[in-house]
């Protein structure tokens, strides 16, 4: 009981964070990323404190036997951090970045700990919701970022084909991957065909 309700608190947070950040996709919510950030930063502060409260609820050597409980929030959680990051320094967040954003632990023998498999989890949904961006950046008219988006997915589902993916429930979500790539690469060919890939390339170029 005592855990459920932490959870939940964690749920209400991690949904404030969710609606804040979709509004990256919409056509002004591009020049406010940085603000968005800034704002989803300190709502972290606020999962800190509940993840800490979460700590306390149960003996430390039982993590896996209530494991179910915070399994699904705290990957959305994992996805959230991972998104902030990408959309800060377009660089993909270690897991040792996130439990250090979320206040946890990386190495299970040391407690709460943020697991792989939920780690990964939550990279993978990073995969779907940049393949989204990547389609709406077009709209917005910023024809660079779906190729930078397009580098870093290829970069991610190399990474992935590297790994034995036992557990079933994180196949079935990599296998989603490969869509993520699909959706991306067609946003680029159609950037290509309309001669803005060079533009974009370009303006790249001389941002640097």
């Amino acid at each position: 009981q005592e855990i459920r309700k932490v959870v939940q608190a964690l749920e209400q947070t991690a949904r404030e964070m969710l609606t804040l950040m979709q509004g990256v996709h919409q056509g002004p919510g591009f020049q406010d990323i940085p603000k968005k950030c800034q704002k989803a930063r300190e709502h972290f502060s606020t999962v800190k404190t509940q993840l800490e409260s979460l700590k306390t609820k149960f003996p430390a050597d039982q993590y896996y036997r209530f494991h179910e409980h915070w399994r699904f929030v705290l990957q959305r959680l994992v996805f959230l951090a991972a998104f902030v990051v990408y959309l800060e320094s377009e660089t993909l967040v270690t897991q040792e970045t996130v439990a250090e954003i979320l206040g946890i632990e990386a190495d299970r023998e040391r407690g709460f700990h943020l697991d792989i498999e939920d780690y990964l989890s939550g990279i993978l949904t990073l995969a779907s919701e940049l393949a989204r961006l990547a389609v709406n950046s077009v709209t917005a008219g910023d024809y660079a970022r779906p190729l930078r988006i397009s580098t870093f997915i290829n970069e991610l589902d190399s990474g992935f084909r590297l790994l034995n993916l036992k557990n079933d429930s994180l196949r079935k979500r990599y296998d989603g991957l490969k869509y993520d790539v699909k959706k991306i690469e067609e946003v680029v060919y159609d950037l290509s065909i309309r001669g803005l890939s060079k533009e974009a390339a370009g303006g790249a170029g001389e941002e640097k």
